[in-house]
């Protein structure tokens, strides 16, 4: 089992800034990929960015040049570094632990956390 440590969801106004991180703990395999998707009302579950522990990220099409992904294998700490904030980023964002061949694939969920982008 691993469990999931997150932060750094709020309240931001349009090109505005926030940085989430997540903390992995319990039974943790390396190597391993953490990121987050997020998921907007009516909407599918997106992948949002996420890196791996040899240093391999991806990113969303729709956040690139605005976020940045970068982790810290020896705590097992993801942060999503999120500027130039829009409303379509608004969501709740899952953090998640993925140990598959494709960087993107899910093993365990975090709770999420509320990002709102609003005037």
């Amino acid at each position: 089992q691993v469990q999931f440590v997150e932060s750094g969801g709020g309240l931001v106004q349009p090109g505005g800034s926030l940085r989430l991180s997540c903390a992995a703990s319990g039974t943790i395999f390396r190597p391993y990929a953490m990121g987050w998707y997020r998921q907007a009302p009516g909407k599918q579950r997106e992948l949002v960015a996420t890196v791996s522990t040899g240093g391999n990220t991806k990113y969303a099409d729709s956040v690139k040049g605005r976020f940045t992904i970068s982790g810290d294998n020896a705590k097992n700490t993801v942060y999503l570094q999120m500027n130039s904030l829009k409303p379509e980023d608004t969501a709740v964002y899952y953090c998640y632990y993925g140990t598959g061949r494709i960087i993107t694939m899910v093993d365990y969920w975090g709770q999420g956390t509320q990002v709102t982008v609003s005037s």
